[in-house]
């Protein structure tokens, strides 16, 4: 019983990831990331909120969101591996920052006492607001992103969007 919970919990997990992955640019590719910025503020707080929410109201545990985060953090961190083995320098990838905002759903969820109303508008909130701040200053901590756009443009990208 106890690892059939186990087994949902990250069967959920894995499935709210690759909601929120296929919601947009999840990762800042600094060549793009101011341009992906809007969309990746709304798409990402979005998924973020749905998916925690989902999975906090299946599981009934607070700090689930937090996991959920951390999860989506470690894939971030993979991608920007493979991208640092193919030459691109370090900070090509910046890393997005899920895990403050998915800790304050988390509190929000933990004290209004599991009332699923409260935890979407207070929790959303909190999430929709905070998570661009926080990526927002972790852009600007990114070592010149126009020299990272002309030095090392993407092999994906089309033409017509490559810097000349």
């Amino acid at each position: 019983r106890r690892t059939t919970h186990y087994l949902f919990i990250v069967v959920v997990a894995v499935n709210s990831t690759l909601l929120t992955i296929n919601a947009g640019d999840y990762i800042f590719y600094t060549d793009w990331a101011w341009t992906s910025f809007v969309v990746f503020s709304i798409s990402q707080s979005t998924m973020l909120v749905v998916g925690a929410i989902y999975y906090m109201l299946f599981t009934g545990v607070p700090g689930t969101a937090t996991y959920y985060a951390t999860i989506m953090t470690i894939y971030t961190w993979v991608a920007k591996g493979a991208w640092f083995a193919l030459g691109y320098p370090y900070d090509f990838i910046a890393v997005p920052v899920w895990i403050p905002s998915a800790m304050l759903l988390d509190l929000t969820y933990w004290a209004t006492r599991r009332n699923k109303h409260a935890a979407i508008i207070i929790g959303g909130s909190l999430v929709g607001l905070s998570l661009p701040m926080f990526n927002m200053i972790n852009l600007i901590l990114v070592r010149d992103p126009l020299e990272m756009a002309f030095k090392y443009p993407r092999p994906t990208l089309p033409p017509y969007m490559t810097p000349i």
